[in-house]
């Protein structure tokens, strides 16, 4: 068993600003996408230019926020927010949904494509190599603040979070890290870097971040006001995970045979 170290939710202050460690992750994730879509566009491995890369990443930017936060409100406390819907605003309170922000995303690479006259699957195969890195990051901010832990476990690697009380879980977001994180990157750089049909990096990408989030999800906690949502075993993340891997087996398969 590991005893999860508890640091102070402040990674550290400038005078009176104090930079929590949730947002440092948030700021990490941000730039390594900005530094790898400047490294894949100066390759020309697309039709964007470096110059391009920042223009998107802020609509990019804008549609994680707005879309992660709604999605949580209607995913997760839609009762609660009904209730108090002056709080949707608080974002600095918690309360984000990676498939809020995967479809606050989507709408904001179409509000791109549109503007720019780029075509929206290419917009987003160019995308989709740059967010892992950013989930992996985001995955990394969950476990120091010790929020979104495992299901209780007698693995030799469970660890004690002291915001959970005992006994030992599964350092799930050390899981989804690796898998959503590390795993799909490595995948997602290879699969790119040759020419593909358009559609088909997105797909992987929807496909295989569906398929991590859909087994980590089995020993990943369910949120406590929620439980199981279907069949007596399904979470609410599998439930919002099986919509990504039928819509990245769609785009593969468009790829394929088109």
């Amino acid at each position: 068993m590991i005893v999860h170290p508890n640091p102070d939710s402040v990674a550290f202050s400038i005078g009176p600003l104090s930079v929590h460690w949730y947002g440092l992750m948030y700021l990490l994730g941000f730039m390594s996408g900005l530094v790898l879509g400047r490294y894949r566009a100066a390759r020309d491995m697309s039709d964007f230019s470096p110059n391009d890369v920042m223009d998107l990443l802020f609509y990019i930017a804008m549609g994680v926020i707005a879309g992660g936060r709604l999605g949580y409100v209607l995913f997760y406390q839609s009762g609660y927010y009904l209730e108090h819907p002056l709080e949707i605003i608080a974002i600095w309170q918690g309360g984000m949904s990676f498939h809020g922000g995967l479809i606050g995303v989507a709408v904001a690479t179409l509000i791109y494509a549109a503007r720019t006259g780029k075509g929206f699957l290419p917009a987003c195969d160019f995308l989709v190599p740059l967010i892992p890195p950013g989930l992996f990051f985001g995955r990394l901010g969950n476990f120091i603040n010790q929020e979104l832990w495992g299901r209780v476990s007698d693995v030799p690697w469970a660890v004690l979070f002291q915001s959970a009380g005992p006994p030992a879980r599964h350092p799930s977001q050390i899981y989804e890290a690796l898998l959503e994180g590390l795993v799909l990157f490595v995948l997602l750089w290879w699969f790119s870097a040759r020419k593909r049909p358009a559609g088909a990096v997105t797909g992987l990408f929807l496909l295989g971040y569906g398929v991590a989030r859909f087994l980590v999800e089995f020993v990943r906690q369910p949120d406590a006001h929620l439980g199981l949502v279907a069949l007596d075993w399904m979470t609410m993340g599998q439930l919002l995970s099986m919509p990504m891997i039928l819509l990245g087996l769609y785009f593969m398969l468009r790829s394929r045979f088109n």
